[in-house]
């Protein structure tokens, strides 16, 4: 439904009650407006001494004014910057001049005048006589019966309203909007009588009006999304802080995804970073909410290149396979898996198919048809041999997590020569506040560039229980750097419980680490908070590793 603006001369026709009373069933919804009515501010005299009832001041060019030298009583119109066919006169004459108010700092009051009156060095009282130039009539008429004035330009402030949070102050200067500013007492303003609003709803637009005149903030789970549209198309960000606010105490995991479409609509970076963070808390339920489907392709790829969702990864791929069905049938296209990879474009890269386990993979992707025949060998070959082939797809991990990955490291000293042959180095550890290991660092060849095979682990001591593996590889610079091998998801560790932390690696002989460390304490820099690992000999079958030298330098983790 589209809104009407209707201006008249003479008298109020219709106001936004009745406008809310749904009395535009035969024809659109209007509003129309005195001559000196809140959107149709009061014209400016030529004369200095009249009081601008807008940010347009005395000036011709701002204010869009013909003015001649004899002009003393102008008629405002269209021409003349006179919005809302406003018929406001200015009749000075020395007897009775019209009054001139004057602020603190001396400059003339008015709605964000453009002109400051400046007293000159002369204290003659008489008045001061109008330059016979066309120049000087046009940009300043006569003072009578006061001190000598000069009347400095000052550039227009544009949407001065938007500084305006309150009805007091948008009044004591004009209407709280540039745009309606602009559309009715602009140098362009309109000289119809009626303004047709198409993209507005009328509901919306009484909730705009409501809050310019009264400061009343009206706005509803129905409403809220076309009033922050009709917010930000008239420049009243008030108003529009008020509906994000409103959103933001509604966010929920089942309209996440609707609300970061709009936010991503409506350029509000800050709520889509908090629609992103409740999707990252809340993966599978946002994900399950009948919203999800309607997204755009954008807000889906922005989501799935995340690494910070928690859900696993063929979940994801099943909500991207629920998406592209309902993206086939918006585009008029058969569901058929061709048609699926077709409106995923670029998004299919984004899901991290080496993350699942085969047995996944198997049962979900391989048999879906919508990876080709090549990517579906080389994810098994991926899964099944080492060392592993180069895929197309994401490895990185996903984790949950939020702050800053830490990591530290039990060895003050590097050494070389550290052999393999099929028998996992171990290392028991403790720590004293629950954090999530999301992987380890490893040292790498002496002998150069080389490719490694490695399985990782982390066991519950007392229940000798795996809690996280992973079946990788990893490739070293023949440097005594550390090489970062990860979990397919973080493993929670709790304070004062004992885990081994194990490594399986198989290729040519290895730096170590010696001079280890039984006590290691990271410092988070900006909390101060500390996490101290206690190590200690893992007992049984063992490569050689313990607390004094040997393998796993580097735990990595999020506290």
């Amino acid at each position: 439904m589209r809104c009407c603006v209707c201006l008249f001369q003479q008298s109020l026709q219709c106001s936004p009650s009745k406008m809310a009373a749904g009395e535009s069933n035969s024809r659109s919804s209007c509003l129309n407006l005195s001559n000196s009515g809140p959107l149709g501010n009061a014209p400016p005299s030529n004369s200095a001494h009249s009081s601008p009832a807008s940010n347009r001041g005395a000036v011709g060019a701002a204010g869009g004014m013909n003015r001649s030298a004899g002009n003393s009583n102008p008629q405002s119109g269209p021409e003349n910057g006179g919005g809302a066919e406003s018929a406001v006169r200015s009749t000075p004459s020395a007897q009775n001049p019209p009054r001139q108010s004057v602020g603190p700092s001396g400059a003339t009051s008015g709605a964000a005048s453009n002109m400051t009156a400046t007293p000159s060095s002369s204290s003659s009282s008489s008045a001061s006589t109008a330059s016979s130039s066309a120049d000087a009539s046009a940009a300043v008429a006569p003072l009578p019966s006061s001190p000598a004035s000069v009347l400095v330009y000052r550039e227009p402030v544009y949407n001065w309203q938007a500084t305006k949070s309150t009805v007091k102050e948008r009044f004591a200067l004009a209407v709280g909007s540039a745009v309606f500013d602009a559309m009715f007492n602009g140098g362009m303003a309109t000289t119809s009588t009626e303004i047709e609003l198409p993209d507005v709803e009328p509901a919306a637009f009484l909730a705009l009006l409501k809050f310019l005149y009264s400061d009343e903030v009206q706005i509803g789970p129905e409403t809220v999304m076309t009033t922050l549209y009709t917010a930000k198309k008239y420049a009243v960000p008030a108003l529009e802080a008020h509906c994000v606010e409103f959103l933001k105490k509604n966010l929920r995991a089942d309209n996440a995804f609707m609300l970061l479409t709009q936010a991503r609509l409506f350029d509000e970076p800050q709520l889509a970073s908090l629609c992103l963070e409740n999707i990252d808390k809340n993966t599978a339920d946002a994900l399950a909410a009948e919203g999800f489907t309607d997204i755009d392709l954008d807000t889906l790829m922005a989501v799935l290149e995340r690494d910070t969702l928690g859900v696993r990864e063929i979940r994801l791929f099943g909500a991207a396979t629920r998406w592209a069905e309902a993206e086939a049938q918006r585009q008029q296209l058969q569901p058929t898996p061709e048609n699926k990879r077709r409106v995923l474009g670029k998004a299919l890269s984004l899901i991290r198919f080496p993350l699942m386990t085969i047995e996944e993979f198997a049962a979900g992707p391989a048999q879906s048809g919508i990876l080709t025949d090549r990517e579906v060998v080389s994810l098994f070959l991926h899964f099944t041999v080492n060392p592993k082939p180069h895929v197309e797809f994401i490895d990185r991990p996903r984790c949950c997590l939020r702050g800053k990955e830490c990591s530290i490291t039990r060895f003050s000293q590097v050494e070389s020569r550290w052999g393999y042959s099929g028998t996992s180095d171990r290392i028991r550890f403790s720590v004293n506040r629950r954090i999530f290991v999301v992987g380890f660092g490893l040292y790498g060849s002496i002998h150069g560039p080389t490719d490694y095979q490695v399985n990782i682990q982390i066991i519950h001591t007392d229940s000798n229980t795996v809690l996280g593996q992973n079946d990788t590889g990893f490739s070293c610079d023949g440097t005594a750097s550390t090489f970062r091998v990860m979990f397919k998801e973080p493993v929670e560790i709790l304070p004062s419980v004992n885990y081994i932390a194990c490594a399986t690696l198989k290729g040519p002989d290895s730096h170590y680490g010696t001079k280890g460390m039984r006590k290691v304490t990271h410092e988070a820099p900006a909390t101060g908070t500390k996490t101290c690992f206690t190590f200690c000999y893992a007992a049984g079958n063992n490569n050689g590793t313990s607390v004094e030298d040997g393998q796993i330098p580097e735990v990595i983790f999020y506290t």
